[in-house]
């Protein structure tokens, strides 16, 4: 009877070490979250202040608007959504079916190495979730 809350707490364990290990991976990852296709935090790894409720209704609603977009505009299956601000990127990608990758970064980021280790955790958290 104790097997499925075990479960629970070494699946809740396994996201958020892998988020952590993303925020560790680079001095310019800043935060990651992990969302549920509906908008629901799951987890996050981010410094105090940020608002996780925000974060993750727009990460899902970015996410499917950038799904439909590629899909509509002949552009294949999405890779990331990527968003620009002059003080870093946010960086959106699919873990799994069921759930969104955030990343915040700052401006300065090697956005090559960043695309990599988050496409690594994507990968991860998708088996997981």
């Amino acid at each position: 009877m104790n097997a499925i809350p075990l479960q629970q707490n070494q699946r809740a364990q396994q996201i958020h070490q892998t988020l952590a290990d993303l925020n560790t991976s680079s001095a310019d990852i800043e935060a990651s979250a992990l969302i549920s296709i509906d908008g629901l935090l799951i987890d996050a790894v981010m410094p105090h202040g940020m608002d996780e409720d925000r974060i993750g209704a727009m990460s899902a609603a970015l996410l499917s608007l950038g799904e439909r977009t590629a899909r509509e505009l002949g552009r294949g299956r999405l890779e990331r959504v990527l968003v620009q601000g002059e003080h870093g990127y946010v960086i959106m990608t699919a873990a799994g079916e069921e759930a969104v990758l955030t990343v915040l970064t700052k401006a300065e980021v090697k956005l090559g190495l960043a695309f990599l280790d988050i496409k690594r955790a994507a990968q991860v958290l998708g088996r997981i979730v």
